[in-house]
């Protein structure tokens, strides 16, 4: 007989052996991976590379009146350039899906009928854009459905939505005015927060995405995922502001760069138009998401010096960020040659030339425009200077009533400090939000529509549910500030009729 070591020694050989012929055998069959992703898209999710997807949302519209069509035009134009981006980067139209009111390109203010630039001197960004979702079709409930994936609940449009599965990443770019925990839509109701992060969490809970990331421009931004988001969905978040600041447009009249002299709007947005713009130049094989976050972070912070701009932040599973960007923008082979990005192309600008201006003041820069540029004692000279008092006056009137509203509430102690105030960094904004949602119905009964300028005192909302303010004591002092009617955009607001009256 063998030594028990001996024979030992022989089977340890013999494991080693029989794993090593399967390795070797298995290695005939299928080549060892890479590293590199292989997503082509359009071949839905049955394999094991996954699909890309990507919805883009244009939140904003001309509305009742032109002085809203200036912010929503660069909003659009936002759009349009990411989805001519992605274009480019291989993704099929069939997996991209377009939100917009769609009110802009034929706008008889556009200077160039059907086109829509996004830069000075840009190319038209509007060609061959899906209309999946337009007109009265843009809607926080068919938003929410095409993220779902949920063709059911879809009312009009297309019908699209991303029927995503489990290997597939997803890529969600929304351009809109906003407020602390709002998003504004062309058609009502608004987005709120704790409904908006509800949505994600369903669709990870569904186990229909790998991962998904989201780029979100709007005034105070932050707001929207901060304290509600959670770690462990696999969902990425970078927004173009903080939780209390405005967002900022760029390539606006009488800065540098301005747009041609024919256009007298911003053409764009400064988070958007940084990452689409570093997008265009990069490999997006070798750039990743921290990358790319680094840079646009950078570019919108006015190069870290905050002269102007605002705080890009992130929220949600940071560690996605070591990934490329190639998994949710795909690849524009224009790029293949380009070598990994770094901060130290960035120059500062000089800090005398105004270049941005906040989101919130973008139409008063084109009504401002317009008058001066207007012909002296012309018909377009009057509407000008009509358009501009009245959004003065429309501003002062919220402004106002939702100040004098505060002291009634607060009995006029600090009351301006109350409706303010700010909680902690990383707390939600409000604790109840059925409660703001009422308070803002309440206030719009009285007082006439918040509108996206409006949006800025969402925080003054807040605080009174969180007060524990009830809406009786809210409607009784919307009332008395309002009264039963109010004088409003040199027009009459009426609560009965719920409409403006020259």
């Amino acid at each position: 007989m063998q030594p028990l070591a001996s024979m030992a020694t022989r089977r340890g050989l013999l494991l080693v052996l029989v794993v090593a012929l399967c390795e070797v055998s298995a290695l005939g069959r299928t080549p060892l991976w890479d590293g590199n992703i292989m997503m082509p898209t359009g071949e839905g999710h049955k394999g094991e590379e996954g699909t890309r997807w990507a919805i883009l949302i244009a939140g904003s519209a001309g509305y009742w009146n032109y002085r809203h069509q200036v912010q929503a035009e660069s909003i659009i134009a936002d759009v349009c350039h990411a989805y001519q981006i992605l274009k480019r980067g291989g993704l099929k139209d069939e997996n991209i899906i377009v939100f917009m009111h769609d009110d802009i390109a034929y706008h008889p203010e556009n200077p160039y009928p059907g086109t829509i630039i996004n830069k000075p001197d840009g190319p038209d960004v509007y060609q061959g854009v899906p209309k999946d979702y337009t007109g009265s079709d843009v809607t926080v409930s068919n938003l929410y459905a095409a993220i779902l994936g949920d063709k059911s609940a879809i009312e009009g449009g297309t019908g699209k939505v991303v029927d995503s599965g489990p290997n597939d990443h997803i890529f969600i770019y929304y351009s809109d005015h906003g407020g602390p925990g709002v998003l504004g839509m062309p058609n009502p109701p608004n987005l709120y927060a704790d409904d908006f992060v509800g949505i994600l969490k369903k669709k990870a809970a569904a186990g229909t995405f790998k991962e998904l990331v989201i780029y979100l421009e709007a005034c105070e931004s932050g707001s929207i995922f901060e304290g509600l988001l959670p770690e462990g969905l696999n969902i990425y978040v970078t927004t173009a502001s903080n939780a209390v600041e405005s967002s900022w447009g760029t390539y606006c009249p009488g800065m540098y760069p301005s747009p041609p002299s024919e256009y007298g709007t911003c053409l764009g947005d400064l988070y958007s138009v940084a990452w689409m713009e570093d997008t265009e130049k990069e490999n997006l094989k070798k750039e990743t998401l921290e990358d790319q976050y680094l840079i646009v972070k950078s570019r919108t912070s006015n190069h870290n010096t905050y002269r102007s701009g605002s705080h890009v932040m992130q929220y949600g599973d940071l560690k996605i960020d070591v990934e490329e960007l190639e998994r949710y923008l795909g690849f524009d082979p224009a790029n293949e040659n380009v070598t990994k990005p770094g901060l130290s192309e960035l120059s500062p600008v000089n800090s005398d030339i105004v270049t941005h201006v906040p989101q919130r003041e973008a139409d008063l820069v084109h009504l401002k425009h317009k008058f001066y540029n207007a012909k002296k004692g012309s018909l377009r000279e009057a509407n000008a200077a009509s358009e501009l008092a009245k959004t003065i006056l429309h501003r002062r009137h919220l402004d106002d009533s939702v100040r004098l509203i505060g002291e009634l509430l607060f009995a006029g102690e600090d009351a301006l400090q109350k409706l303010g105030a700010v909680r902690p960094a990383g707390s939600v904004v409000v604790d109840d939000w059925a409660c703001l949602k009422n308070m803002v119905r309440i206030f719009e009964a009285s007082c006439g529509p918040l509108t996206q300028y409006g949006m800025k005192h969402m925080r003054a909302f807040a605080n009174i549910c969180n007060a524990g303010i009830n809406s009786s004591r809210m409607s009784l002092a919307s009332l008395e500030v309002c009264k039963i009617s109010t004088s409003v955009d040199l027009g009459i607001w009426s609560p009965v009729t719920s409409g403006f009256s020259a």
